[in-house]
């Protein structure tokens, strides 16, 4: 029997649809002829194509005509080649589904949708419609996996492999020092590359004036092992990449010889012989061992646009969700790919040579941006779904996601602002520019991937979840209708179409949805996570007497500098075989001939594989732990393999090496007993010191305004004039506030007359009852630090005395103006700032 490990994936449809077109099949069967009735073409493309044929003969043919046949009938995919009476097969006939169905049953796999014969012909460069192989091979496989789910309950399985057995082998590896490289690969890329490659071309900057960073931007395109395999290679033989000569062969062999000489540099790495090892694996490209493991479990129905970031190169993001026209991005600015999966914003540069490079954007025509207007307005609601790693938590006005004309006109926007999601959207019952967000107390934006969720319905209006969780966040609004959205805006990820609200941070995944997200729906997608993850299975059938022995984790590409291992287990593809009392100690991690240096996070596993805890088909788990180890030369070429202190009976005996002594650490300088209060606790502070509320206009205003100026950590020997002049400012708003609210100020001064001149009004008493609240409300007796209180009134009251002389208009108003400098004086001092 086939092993395979199952997992859930939901692809739920549109009922009324599918029972309406039942009921017609059903009707019209009964009249004992083929329907000649027009079907409509259900696909959410912009363009169809009409079918007028015979009904679909079952549940799947149905299923089929909705995945598949509805996608790609059109003349700009297959149905130019493979529709009625084109060439075979005629899996998108147009006369009659029932045919067409049984012609595409012949070049698909239901039960693993990736190696149907439909895919892999595409991925072989068979006709993509898009100007990438993978796009059309990423969306096939969506289309035919979507049909899949429909005909099997939404039961979806992926099947472990056996692969191909090798040992760990000499192998070499890039070095850290890129002398070698400097004198091989590097003047070739600059001499024929750096038009294009150069530092302020696009991506990969293989060709960049800076030595170091063209090698790491390299290290993922070279093989020393298979040099012809290199990226650097391949690009020039197969694809034409812009050849320097008329013979792209020739300079293809050429760039292959330099890669030759860089390997002949490196000296081969052998594996310990004494060390107990697995079998070999590489993770991923042509020679890769790694099972794909991105098949299911996400909720994906009603998605318009998709963007995985697969493409890992080049100044397209592209949307695989299969829906027309595709929504592709044009990247622009200082951003770059992510290996495993995503893209990095990043902020405004200067080069070397002074040129300047802008924040980054990926952006869409507003042509092609038309069909979230006409889906979105269409459907009234909408779900955004992105997983994001924001860059820092200090950046405000920063755009994540946005479909918008400008910095103050939009459709939709999700956006940064410090450790807030902001919501900006556009209906008949709210304004674009007012932000809903979560609050800053939760602070639940951190500088770390996160799965963002932002639904919006007519029942429920905005809504915020992260990580699964809805954020328990009110919209304000009445939810309203889309109908005022505006056609003409763009699509636009980590910036604003003017480049003027850059976001600085990763995004891995974006999605739009049509319809809202229910918290199910979203726990699952969290649950699924993001990236490319694959199945690695290191044989182990040598060591011991179980055949068919594996142990498996689940792999990814962190990020461009890193590997993520998670969840091992142990399996026997051999259905009748169990383990008996097979003892596991030590499990390590070796990469590229040796064991990593970090991240060794089963080194103390102590495990026993037995039949009482072993499943047949599941396996037994090993550990629930996850680790981080360095990427080297990239996933299409690191050899991965594992070492074991005992397993069985093969055992290796470990010498841990000694401790280093790291000698006496050094006295840290004298720090300070006390820090400053940060931005917001300075407003909090003066709200409740002189009884203003926050949303005072005025006050609020004047707090967005200068933010960015009060301090944000508590270090107090980070604080800087600046700091004390927004401090100032916030005083005298909040002073302002008090003293023009006469029962406020009243209550607070109480027996002080507002209304004598300033030459009566400070006389001996007049001043304590203004001195005397000051003190007792902003400064209080709890500090043993602080100046003596008579000390600060003496000084408060020679500042009033300086400001009460005046003569004729200047009298007019005095008293008040005297008393608010007064208050902002003691609550813009020390009292307030201090923490």
């Amino acid at each position: 029997m086939t092993m395979i490990i199952h997992q859930q994936i939901h692809f739920l449809r549109n009922a009324m649809t599918f029972i309406a077109l039942m009921v017609a099949t059903l009707f019209l069967s009964a009249c004992g002829g083929e329907s000649t009735e027009a079907l409509p073409n259900t696909s959410s493309n912009l363009s169809s194509v009409s079918y007028k044929g015979p009904s679909p003969a079952s549940d799947d043919v149905q299923n089929f005509k909705l995945a598949v046949w509805d996608n790609l009938v059109q003349e700009d995919k297959c149905g130019s080649c493979h529709g009625t009476g084109g060439q075979s097969p005629t899996f998108v006939d147009s006369q009659n589904i029932n045919t067409a169905y049984a012609q595409a049953n012949t070049i698909v796999n239901l039960s693993d949708p990736s190696q149907s014969a439909m895919v892999t012909k595409v991925a072989g460069g068979h006709n993509c419609w898009a100007t990438s192989d993978s796009v059309c091979v990423d969306i096939l496989t969506t289309y035919i996996a979507n049909w899949a789910g429909g005909s099997s309950n939404s039961a979806k399985t992926i099947e472990l492999r056996a692969p191909a057995e090798k040992d760990p082998g000499n192998t070499i590896t890039l070095p850290a020092d890129p002398a070698g490289f400097s004198t091989t690969v590097y003047p070739v890329l600059m001499d024929y590359c750096s038009d294009c490659h150069g530092d302020s071309g696009q991506t990969p900057y293989i060709a960049s004036s800076t030595l170091s960073t063209a090698y790491e931007q390299s290290k993922s395109r070279i093989s020393l092992t298979t040099p012809s395999n290199s990226r650097l290679v391949t690009r020039l033989e197969f694809d034409a990449h812009n050849c320097w000569t008329a013979d792209c062969g020739s300079d293809a062999a050429y760039m292959e010889t330099k890669i030759l000489e860089l390997a002949a540099l490196q000296s081969p790495r052998p594996v310990d012989p004494d060390l107990v090892t697995s079998k070999a694996l590489v993770l991923a490209g042509d020679n890769g061992d790694g099972l794909l493991a991105n098949s299911g479990g996400r909720f994906e129905d009603n998605i318009i646009a998709l963007y995985e970031f697969k493409a890992g190169e080049g100044q397209t993001a592209f949307d695989t969700s299969g829906v027309s026209p595709a929504l592709n991005l044009t990247l622009s600015g200082n951003v770059d790919w992510v290996g495993g999966w995503g893209i990095d914003m990043r902020p405004a540069v200067q080069t070397e040579q002074g040129a300047m490079v802008p924040a980054g954007k990926a952006q869409g025509s507003t042509t092609d941006s038309r069909k979230l207007h006409t889906l979105l307005t269409g459907s009234g609601e909408y779900a955004i779904e992105a997983w994001v790693a924001p860059g820092n938590i200090s950046q405000e006005d920063a755009r994540i996601v946005t479909y918008s004309g400008s910095a103050t006109t939009r459709n939709m926007t999700l956006s940064q602002s410090l450790q807030r999601y902001e919501v900006l959207h556009r209906s008949t019952t709210s304004d674009e520019n007012m932000p809903f967000a979560t609050q800053d107390g939760d602070k639940l934006l951190q500088a770390t991937l996160q799965h963002v969720v932002v639904n919006y319905s007519p029942g429920a209006g905005r809504q915020i979840f992260v990580n699964g969780q809805y954020s328990g966040d009110m919209d304000p609004d009445n939810a309203g209708l889309l109908s005022e959205w505006d056609d003409s805006f763009a699509f636009v990820l980590g910036n604003e179409t003017d480049g003027n609200s850059p976001w600085q941070g990763a995004i891995r995944m974006v999605a739009i949805h049509n319809r809202a997200l229910t918290p199910e729906q979203i726990q699952a997608n969290f649950d699924v996570g993001v990236g490319q993850k694959f199945f690695l299975l290191f044989g182990v059938s040598d060591l011991i007497n179980v055949p068919e022995s594996y142990i498996v984790f689940e792999v990814s590409q962190f990020d461009s500098f890193s590997y993520r291992f998670t969840s091992p287990f142990f399996i026997s593809l051999d259905e009748s075989a169990e383990p008996s009392n097979l003892r596991i100690q030590g499990m390590r991690l070796g990469i590229n001939g040796k064991e990593a240096t970090v991240g060794q996070a089963w080194a103390n596993l102590d495990v026993v594989l037995d039949s009482a805890t072993y499943e047949p088909g599941t396996g037994q788990s090993l550990s629930r732990l996850g680790t981080i180890i360095a990427l080297e030369n990239g996933p299409e070429y690191d050899e991965f393999f594992l070492t074991f202190d005992l397993f069985g009976s093969s055992t290796y005996s470990r010498s841990e090496p000694p401790l280093i002594d790291s000698g006496t650490p050094a006295d840290l300088p004298p720090s300070s007993d006390i820090g400053l209060k940060t931005f917001d606790e300075i407003n909090e502070s003066m709200a409740r010191m002189t009884g203003v509320a926050k949303t005072r206009p005025a006050v609020l205003n004047t707090f967005s305004t200068v933010k960015q100026q009060l301090p944000t950590i508590e270090n107090i020997g980070g604080f800087l004039s600046s700091h004390q002049m927004a401090v100032t400012q916030m005083a005298i708003q909040y002073c302002d506030a008090l003293i023009k609210d006469g029962q406020a100020r009243a209550a607070f001064f109480p027996g002080f007359d507002f209304t004598a001149s300033a030459g009566t009004a400070f006389d001996h008493s007049g001043k304590s009852l203004i001195t005397g609240p000051l003190l007792a409300r902003f400064v209080g007796e709890n500090l043993s630090t602080q100046p003596a209180a008579l000390d600060i009134q003496t000084e408060l009251g020679s500042l009033i005395d300086k400001l009460t002389p005046c003569s004729g208009e200047d009298c007019n108003g005095r008293t008040e103006t005297i008393v608010k400098a007064s208050c902002a004086a003691v609550l813009g001092s020390a009292t307030t700032l201090v923490q």
